[in-house]
């Protein structure tokens, strides 16, 4: 493969300029204010028309101007400031390497079926691929050395547009991958890299695409390649396209084809990282890999769940992707003789039993060593979940824990915020931005000088959003008397409420409208007003979300609330910046615990704005009662209309009696109590939801260890990974046996000289038949109340002593008034020094 960091750009540029052509190949520029602003200098008007495309941009532009700009003093000047501050950044010391620099040459690679970088390169729907995108961008800034792999949709996602009546359409644009800041990876002959998937009956073949992220290497998987039919060259062309066939077409693309991509480049991969389920087929091919090189199935396995870590975004299960097992046999009877030609067994890996399905989530879990949700609840929600796929155990034993979302700050930040921020915080703070102490000098900004960078950014906000309705009005051909009164629309000095992410019913876009009238003294109070902009996309497929987008829209065209609620098209991550940078007030009311974590709320407290929520996902974690404001669910109000009821009454109070009060008491002209309130926000949540830390917990927890455990079950010929195979099936074998025969629990009680509380020996005798007392774990299982609530206690026995053949006694203390089968239990389960995590195997023997 040729290097993969040097872009040679197919267009010529002045010598004097000519690294704009590696600057505009690099999408560093997206979260580098400095950067966006040489390229807006070059055309303005051009810059907008391309959608902040450089690569378009120096295509498309005059010759002339390229002249022009190379002997320019100003413009030479400021490029030249950027191109120092980009050398700066590629060859800097970074975090990992401080922090782990026995593993720089030992690679992670991180699967996902949307990436969300920039408005530029539009291959993201929503949350999902913004988070990947930040994901990527935080992995640059701490230097990661990670790799992105997914894939290239030709058509992205969609571009919306409403009629008339307020229905959305879905407007397909074909993109030219030429015009995209993305490279063709070529071979050592120069000609374009390709690996190629079985699906069925024929090979697909895969073209491989480069996006630089700073110094992350992302690739992208193309299947619209002159020798695929036609209709598989469309596999590839739309972002969650089509049914369940096409469905599982790109999942083995994805994880199938990566594999093979991260093979034909020969890059150093030790941790595999599944960001959701679509891409779990990787599994699947690597098992694959070490079979065919002679490895049998469970050593493979091993191998695969000893380097691979899986995160789960969805809380419920309908939203794992799963395929009738008769599809699965379908498309995957082609390899199953190169997994060892036992079909049940590569069944099992992923089969749901409930449902009779093949599921990606199962198939994660089965051959992932860790395994995540992406905020606290959701961790929670997760392990509910799944609590029956790992045996009987306690919510909290199930191996599924969590690291919350965050944001990349250098991308969501407003570059007005970050100059105001230099000049207090520490120097170079965005390097240590998760250090809770730095951000102490936010009190230290002068209210009105904090105050007045919120107003310049919120006027910016309502001028964006005029275009925006004037553009829809122009397109559905509405009079010039209507354009011109858009120009009323929105008021710069009124508070201003943000509705904007994916319009699924869950998240309940039209709550508050079910009491139109309260609406109405909120937004027509001459003295207080409130005004609400709404935006988002409903997937083609989803008529309810699209129902809500139409509602949405017949409200905002009433009388009483035209020009104060408003319904802006095509969301995207421009139109996103002015939003989250711009509001006031975040709000955000789903159904609880829906939100697996949601980040548009952190995006706006990055730049002062306040969240109002419903505490689900990041947010019941992040409010702390003086950083924002919660809508109230009481403890046992269940799914319904009474839901729904509770929640408005709560949204409609708070807004009412605390919200609205707030933001209009002013003093000389600002809003003291306000701003106090913003302060605590950013000061809260800036050093905490951002990718900075999350990526760096990552790393800590995952990554590192994940990679360190992967070396160890290489090493020896994999030595490790088939001992653990085969020890792993010889207690599959012989579990059965495993008895609790006899439990003493009344010995006298007595204190323990170190806790000093009363305390009794307790013995169990285990029958072990053929396994050795060393490999199993003896424990003592008992809830303590905390007040609030019960929290369960495992104690390890030990000392174990031979009473007879294959019979041992074990002993503990435990506290002295617990009664066996009343207060306590006895279970024994399988034990290993490298079981991934305790319950590995699913057994449980119990008393």
């Amino acid at each position: 493969m040729k290097n993969a960091t040097k872009v040679n750009p197919p267009f010529a540029l002045p010598a004097r300029v000519e690294r704009l052509g590696e600057l505009c190949y690099n999408l560093w520029f997206s979260w580098t204010p400095a950067a966006i602003d040489l390229f807006k200098q070059i055309d303005p008007q051009a810059w907008e028309t391309v959608k902040h495309n450089p690569v378009r941009l120096l295509r498309e532009v005059p010759e002339k101007r390229l002249e022009a700009i190379a002997t320019d003093e100003a413009f030479l000047n400021a490029y030249d400031a950027v191109v120092k501050s980009f050398d700066y950044y590629m060859k800097d010391n970074t975090w990992f390497k401080d922090t782990y620099a026995q593993h720089t040459g030992n690679g992670v690679v991180y699967f996902s079926a949307e990436f969300g970088f920039h408005e530029s390169l539009p291959i993201y729907s929503g949350g999902l691929g913004i988070l990947a995108g930040d994901h990527i961008k935080a992995a640059s800034d701490l230097g990661i050395p990670l790799t992105g792999l997914g894939l290239l949709y030709k058509k992205g996602y969609f571009d919306q547009r409403f009629d008339m009546g307020g229905q959305q359409h879905a407007d397909q644009i074909t993109y030219e991958f030429d015009k995209l800041p993305i490279s063709p990876v070529l071979d050592s002959n120069g000609k374009p890299l390709l690996v190629s998937v079985h699906i069925i009956e024929r090979d697909v073949t895969l073209r491989i695409w480069k996006v630089q992220v700073g110094r992350v290497n992302v690739f992208l998987l193309d299947a619209d390649h002159e020798l695929n039919a036609p209709s598989d060259r469309d596999l590839t062309a739309q972002l969650y396209g089509g049914g369940q066939e096409v469905r599982i077409a790109q999942e083995m693309l994805l994880g199938i084809g990566g594999i093979r991509a991260l093979r034909s480049m020969k890059l150093p991969i030790q941790a595999y990282h599944i960001n959701e389920g679509h891409a779990a087929f990787i599994t699947l091919e690597r098992m694959r890999e070490y079979m065919k090189h002679g490895m049998p199935f469970s050593p493979a396995a091993e191998m695969v769940r000893s380097s691979t870590i899986f995160t789960t975004h969805t809380p419920v299960p309908a939203g794992h992707d799963a395929f009738p097992l008769g599809m699965f046999d379908y498309y995957f009877k082609g390899m199953y003789s190169e997994l060892g030609g036992n079909r049940d067994a590569i069944v099992n890996l992923g089969l749901n039993h409930e449902n009779n399905t093949f599921n990606m989530t199962h198939l994660a879990l089965n051959l992932c060593g860790k395994a995540n949700g992406v905020s606290k609840l959701h961790g929670l929600v997760s392990r509910e979940m799944f609590r029956n796929f790992y045996g009987p155990l306690a919510v909290d034993e199930v191996p599924i824990s969590s690291v919350t979302n965050g944001v990349h700050l250098e991308t969501w930040m407003a570059a007005e915020w970050k100059t105001m921020l230099d000049q207090y915080l520490p120097a170079e703070w965005t390097k240590t931005q998760h250090d809770l102490s730095i951000w102490n000098a936010v009190d230290s900004i002068p209210d009105e000088e904090y105050w007045n960078v919120h107003t310049d950014l919120k006027s910016k906000m309502i001028d964006f959003a005029r275009q925006n309705l004037k553009a829809q009005a122009r397109r559905v051909g509405e009079s010039e008397t209507h354009i011109a009164e858009i120009d009323n629309y929105l008021s710069s000095s009124a508070l201003t409420i943000g509705f904007a992410r994916r319009f699924a019913t869950y998240k309940r876009a039209t709550l508050m409208f079910s009491d139109l009238d309260r609406l109405d003294h909120l937004v027509n109070n001459p003295k207080q007003p409130v005004q609400f902009i709404f935006a988002g996309k409903a997937h083609p497929a989803d008529i309810p979300g699209q129902q809500l987008i139409k509602h949405i829209h017949y409200v905002s065209r009433m009388e009483r609330f035209k020009g104060k609620i408003v319904l802006l098209e095509n969301y995207d991550m421009n139109m996103a910046r002015y939003l989250v940078t711009g509001v006031d007030v975040w709000l955000n009311n789903p159904k609880r615990p829906l939100e697996a974590s949601g980040t548009s709320g952190q995006k706006v407290a990055l730049n002062g704005g306040l969240n109002f929520s419903i505490l689900d996902g990041w947010w019941e974690e992040g409010y702390d009662g003086t950083n924002g404001w919660s809508i109230d669910t009481p403890e046992g109000v269940q799914d319904g209309p009474h839901l729904d009821q509770v929640n408005v009454h709560s949204l409609y109070s708070t807004m009412e009696n605390e919200i609205v009060p707030m933001y209009y008491t002013l003093t000389k002209g600002v809003a003291k109590k306000w701003i106090e309130r913003s302060k605590n926000s950013v000061k809260t949540l800036a050093p905490v939801y951002n990718t900075s830390r999350m990526v760096s917990d990552y790393t800590n927890l995952f990554y590192v260890p994940t990679i360190e455990r992967a070396i160890r079950f290489s090493a020896d010929d994999f030595d490790r990974a088939t001992k653990l195979a085969y020890h792993k099936q010889f207690v599959r074998n012989n579990w059965h046996h495993v008895t609790v025969m006899t439990i003493e629990d009344n010995n006298p009680p007595r204190q323990n000289e170190e806790t000093k509380k009363t305390v009794k020996d307790v013995f169990a005798t285990v029958f072990s038949g053929w396994i050795e007392p060393q490999d199993t774990a003896v424990e003592v299982v008992f809830y303590e109340d905390k007040g609030s609530h019960w929290e369960q206690v495992v104690l390890r026995m030990d000392s174990p002593k031979e009473v007879g053949n294959h019979l041992y006694r074990w002993r503990t203390q435990i506290p002295a008034h617990l009664t066996h089968g009343d207060q306590f239990n006895i279970r024994v389960r399988p034990f290993h020094e490298d079981f991934s995590h305790p319950h590995e195997l699913h057994l449980v023997t119990q008393a």
